[in-house]
């Protein structure tokens, strides 16, 4: 054994840097790092900053040796000394210092003592923290991120240890984002290698929270796990760049579909919610497009699934719509139909395969049903956010996906016949009905153009009753400006209508021409819809409140004169013997067209014709209370055996009607006229019967002008052209030969 002299000797040769770091350790770990030696030491590393890196890796080789021996005390004190170094040295030479320290917060963070491990976190996190003057060519975090995922997922047995872990996970991962997102020269952390790590353990430690009871006083005053988590996730979004967007999604949209997320909605939606929010706005096109791909590639998942995207995709697009969507707005909508298309096939031939002789999977129709309403519900949600331009842009594209069998197959199911091209036409229609509900315009002409109108108003003629309701509730809303018809929620004769406080307006010179334009349409499919056997009781509901709308909301004297002799057409209707129409619609017909004069003639405020009304309705009500509303439009109601007896005073004559408003200067010679349906020579979309025949129009109109001389084509059109007494630019030509 050397006598103690000679060690003191070799003690005073060793390096002064050793010296110094030897010095701030005490003897007893407990008395905490030497303060007075620890500011010396951090003195000599600033003179002397080409001394740094030896410093490092001494206090390296200490602590390795101190965490083999279990002397955790002076580990603590090694790691703190690292830390104080690090925030007082920027030099030049800091790096090959960094890697050092980064060399011994590995060493803690593989050890399996949870204190080491936190203990390494936290100085990684203080390391995160500190902007370094000079850049790293060859530093590397891949052990960090991956060492950090696995801390998020802990499973240590005690709960209050495990949880501590996890929030270090968390920190860790925190910190490795702050410290590489803004450098260059790193390795690039959005890469799929640590998003696919990163992502799923912030997810892992949000959903752990959920349906956690509410804590303790004492504990809300801690930063829960799931705060963390959250405060993380946002950071990590909101220091995404445009070109990264796509690969912090798509992890999220992995784990949910690895752990079955989708279907508890409610977590998903929370995700999306934050990622939403916490982007940068003019990125959320980006997430959107990333939904709508997703929901195309689980086309044959469950309905539960396909829902709850439908549900996010609802969220998001939401969110969405207040920053930048323009580009990717009818790509909604064209996949979201696309999915409905499909949901219909799969509910009609019970199988995802239809090619197939069986399913490979058990289709639950009651699952495909509750996915095509959150399908609609979306629809109309998002456009309820869009502006007016693009919201009539919207109505037109779906439109165009109506399949009209034999003239416009647009969307029509392929697989599953009629049945499912008459539930796809539902479907839009429904579409429609949220797409258009609250839509609010100055201009009905391009808000209603004829290229949306005519096929609308064609589809009112289709024998299937819940077509031609749809079809009204999407003509209430158009025609709606001023919120008048829930005041018409019931047909009912008002004595006193001012009770109502309805918003009437003068029109305006865009709402004449549109009535000029489209107003014998209008007339014509209302009548048209009354004379249905099939429509009831909702349909004449819908209908009148169809009849007060176009009263107070595009009624000039002209509309006026029109609409009193559409319901006095009506009465005949009711009244014909050559319709073969039952006693219940015939009643309703009558009291539709009671209730509708009844109320035109007070907004007309003309008293003879009011009296006259009045005096009908009160004879009515004591000898036939059958034609009035108050007894048809109820459940179960009291009909006659027949209607051969409805005549004389129950009756509103047209004569005394064109006599009385004639006095009041109305046109008396267009009162006097009744009215009669009127075609207006444009070729409706879908008449009952008539597909076939337009079919084979239309192929022969094709096949002269592919085949036939041009001679005799132009000797044809020449012929057509002198019989006509029209300007040639008001001539309506095939629109075959129109492009």
């Amino acid at each position: 054994m050397l006598p103690k002299w000679v060690c003191g000797c070799c003690g005073a040769l060793r390096p002064r840097y050793k010296r110094l770091v030897d010095n701030i350790f005490p003897e007893d770990p407990e008395d905490g790092l030497v303060k007075a030696n620890m500011e010396k030491l951090t003195f000599y590393a600033l003179s002397a900053p080409e001394k740094l890196d030896r410093i490092g890796a001494y206090l390296s080789e200490r602590l390795s040796r101190d965490v083999a021996r279990h002397r955790y005390g002076y580990v603590c004190i090694a790691m703190e000394a690292l830390d104080q170094l690090l925030m007082a040295c920027h030099c030049q030479s800091i790096n090959l210092f960094v890697e050092s320290f980064l060399k011994m917060v590995r060493k803690l963070l593989e050890s399996d003592k949870p204190n080491l491990q936190i203990l390494g976190t936290n100085s990684f996190v203080k390391f995160a923290n500190i902007e370094e003057d000079t850049p790293s060519y060859h530093r590397s975090y891949d052990f960090f991120v991956s060492r950090f995922s696995e801390m998020c997922h802990s499973s240590y047995e005690d709960p209050d240890i495990r949880t501590k872990i996890r929030m270090a996970g968390i920190k860790g991962l925190q910190g490795v984002v702050r410290k590489t997102v803004n450098d260059e020269l790193q390795a690039n952390i959005w890469d799929p290698q640590h998003m696919d790590k990163i992502v799923p353990s912030l997810l892992f430690n949000l959903q752990s929270g959920e349906g956690v009871e509410s804590r303790s006083p004492s504990e809300k005053e801690k930063e829960s796990p799931v705060e963390l988590t959250e405060r993380c996730f946002r950071e990590l979004l909101g220091r995404a760049a445009y070109g990264n967007i796509k690969n912090a999604v798509t992890p999220v949209l992995m784990h949910l579909d690895n752990h079955s997320l989708w279907e508890g909605k409610t977590f998903a939606v929370r995700c999306f919610k934050i990622i939403m929010y916490s982007i940068q706005s003019q990125h959320s096109h980006l997430v959107i497009q990333q939904l709508l791909g997703h929901l195309d590639a689980n086309s044959k998942s469950s309905a539960t699934v396909r829902a709850g995207i439908v549900e996010v995709l609802l969220e998001a697009a939401a969110i969405a719509a207040s920053g930048s969507v323009g580009p990717t707005v009818l790509e909604v909508f064209n996949t979201l139909l696309r999915q409905l298309r499909l949901s219909v096939d799969f509910e009609l031939t019970g199988s995802y395969d239809p090619g197939s002789s069986m399913g490979t999977k058990i289709i639950k129709t009651h699952g495909e049903r509750q996915l095509q309403e959150a399908v609609i519900r979306t629809i109309g949600s998002f456009a309820n956010t869009l502006p007016t331009y693009q919201r009539s842009e919207v109505m037109l594209f779906i439109m165009g996906k109506i399949p009209v069998p034999g003239v416009h197959p647009a969307l029509s199911s392929s697989c599953s016949g009629p049945e499912g091209t008459r539930m796809i036409q539902i479907m839009l229609l429904k579409s429609l009905v949220q797409v258009t509900a609250g839509f609010q315009t100055t201009n009905m002409l391009t808000a209603l153009p004829s290229s949306f109108l005519e096929p609308l108003l064609s589809f009112s003629l289709t024998e299937d009753p819940e077509v031609r309701l749809l079809v009204i509730h999407i003509l209430l809303s158009l025609i709606d400006r001023h919120d008048n018809r829930p005041k018409f929620s019931a047909i009912s004769i008002i004595s006193d209508i001012s009770v109502l406080k309805l918003k009437v307006d003068k029109c305006s010179r865009q709402d004449n021409l549109f009535m000029k334009k489209h107003g014998q349409q209008l007339y014509r499919h209302i009548y048209l819809g009354c004379k249905e056997q099939s429509s009831g009781r909702q349909h004449y509901e819908n209908l009148y409140n169809l009849l007060a709308l176009l009263s107070m909301e595009l009624a000039n004297e002209e509309v006026v004169v029109d609409l009193i002799r559409l319901a006095l057409a009506l009465q005949d209707l009711a009244l014909s013997t050559e319709e073969s129409m039952p006693v219940f619609n015939r009643c309703a017909i009558h009291a539709l067209a009671g209730a509708y004069l009844n109320l035109i003639c007070q907004l007309t405020t003309v008293p003879a014709f009011c009296q006259h009304i009045h005096e009908v309705i009160e004879v009515r009500q004591k000898e036939a209370p059958f034609l009035l509303p108050e007894d048809i439009f109820i459940e179960g109601p009291k009909l006659p055996p027949s209607l051969e007896k409805v005549e004389g005073e129950v009756l509103f004559l047209q004569s005394k009607i064109t006599e009385v408003l004639g006095g009041s200067g109305y046109n008396i010679d267009r009162l006097a006229t009744p009215y009669i349906p009127q075609y207006t020579g444009k070729q409706d979309w879908a008449p009952v019967g008539m597909e076939e025949q337009e079919r084979e129009r239309r192929r022969q109109v094709v096949e002269k002008f592919q085949k036939a001389p041009f001679e005799e084509i132009a000797a044809h059109c020449g012929a057509r052209t002198q019989s006509r007494s029209v300007p040639v630019y008001e001539m309506k030509f095939p629109d075959l030969c129109v492009y």
